[in-house]
């Protein structure tokens, strides 16, 4: 694998992306740590180093590398985009004129991306926007009484710190769009893995610091185990084999090839993680938002009891229950086996030994929801990682394996070698793989 990585850099084109990449990072990570004007920046490090991080803003956090709790000028990281995709995949099955762009090709396509960025601007106007209001009204870190911002009551100094997040998730999109133009691997995958992997020596070390050595290894065995788990059923897929008819267009003759359609274990990625976690949120936001009242109403101290508590059996069951159903849910609507059933159909496909047309489309959606389901258990069992080992070890929220981190971190990874190797293979090289 090493010698591999030196034919790499060997290769001018490729060290030339390669260097790209690591300096778009270089640039990322330096204004993940740049304070936005305005903000007291010795109190937020104290405030962070005092208390606990028991915010409802864990995901996006994560999302950040750590950027959102001090406010920074990346301070929302990637995560409006990935909210702004997800509902643009989900409008682009309600939408006609949306699912009609996306049939149109290249073109179509642009138009959709046009409208992301779009969206992903609005969201970070409205995330930017509570992040600092919380920040000004002292509830953003919760037990720190320390002003976060020099002067609480500017509006002038509000604006500016709004427009300053917004613009630093427009740079985060430029960023992302550069590194998949010029560089290897897709852009926002690769600076999604950087923030997560940003926290991760934090999450172990702390690991370490509260439970000990012994722990900290026992740790460490567990989450190599998981990795292998993830590895493998990331690249676990069912193959459905497909015959192309031969057919006469002129003078020359077509198809009489046969190729297979690959049905991924986890066909669904990370995206109901995603979903389920923000749902689970709600609950947390909503105590969040009653604490001040002295008298809360009995299902905000149900809600605090049963809904907050990661570490809670009724939590869990809820949440591994809501990925079950995302999983099925995103499957649904992202894989259209009508379409991929009409397609094989146009051009003289067809599975062997099943009919082309309405037996196709039956068989593939049977199939499908029989892979589905170990693809929902696996995602459901690596999510609740973290949450068992709050529960057992006191760990923190953002435990280093399991979750959405792992995921994240595996997934883009293989995905980058593979293309890195690809690369190598046209050049002649034995690459990654031996």
């Amino acid at each position: 694998m090493l010698s591999a990585f030196a034919n790499a850099f060997r290769t001018p084109d490729l060290r030339r992306k390669l260097l790209f990449v690591l300096g778009i990072i270089v640039i990322f990570r330096f204004g993940s740590q740049f304070p936005t004007p305005g903000v007291h920046t010795a109190n937020v490090q104290t405030c962070i180093d005092g208390v606990n991080d028991n915010s409802v803003y864990n995901l996006i956090n994560l999302f950040s590398g750590g950027a959102l709790l001090q406010l920074s000028v990346f301070a929302l990281g990637i995560m409006p985009y990935i909210t702004a995709s997800i509902i643009l995949q989900l409008l682009v099955v309600v939408i006609p004129r949306l699912e009609a762009l996306k049939k149109e090709g290249q073109s179509g396509q642009a138009k959709i991306t046009q409208y992301t960025r779009y969206l992903t601007l609005a969201l970070a106007v409205l995330q930017a926007t509570g992040i600092v209001a919380l920040a000004r009204s002292g509830q953003l870190l919760q037990g720190c009484e320390l002003p976060l911002l020099h002067d609480t009551d500017s509006i002038s100094l509000f604006l500016v710190m709004v427009i300053t997040m917004t613009a630093g998730t427009a740079v985060i999109m430029w960023f992302g769009e550069l590194i998949t133009d010029r560089g290897i691997g897709n852009g926002m995958s690769i600076l999604i893995f950087t923030q997560v992997v940003a926290t991760f020596p934090g999450s172990l070390w702390a690991v370490q610091r509260g439970e000990g050595w012994l722990t900290f290894a026992i740790v460490m065995v567990i989450g190599l185990i998981l990795v292998a788990g993830v590895i493998f059923i990331e690249q676990a897929q069912r193959r459905i084999p497909v015959q192309y008819a031969r057919r006469m267009v002129g003078r020359k003759m077509f198809g009489g090839n046969s190729t297979y359609i690959p049905l991924k274990v986890n066909q669904a990625g990370i995206i109901p993680v995603i979903f389920a976690s923000s749902l689970m949120y709600l609950p947390a936001m909503a105590v969040q938002f009653n604490q001040a009242n002295e008298n809360p109403p009995s299902w905000i101290s149900w809600m605090n009891k049963y809904l907050v508590d990661g570490s809670h059996p009724l939590y869990m069951a809820i949440f591994f229950s809501l990925i079950v159903f995302f999983t099925y849910f995103y499957v649904s609507i992202t894989f259209d086996t009508h379409e991929v059933a009409d397609n094989m159909k146009k051009y003289g496909g067809f599975i062997p030994g099943i009919r082309a047309g309405k037996p196709t489309e039956d068989y593939l959606s049977y199939v499908l929801s029989r892979i589905t389901f170990p693809g929902a258990l696996y995602l459901g069992l690596i999510a609740l990682v973290p949450l068992i080992a709050f529960a057992v070890i006191n760990a923190n929220q953002n435990f280093p394996f399991g979750g959405t981190s792992i995921l994240i971190m595996v997934g883009v990874a293989l995905d980058t070698v593979k293309q890195i190797e690809s690369q190598l293979q046209q050049r002649n090289y034995e690459g990654f793989l031996r």
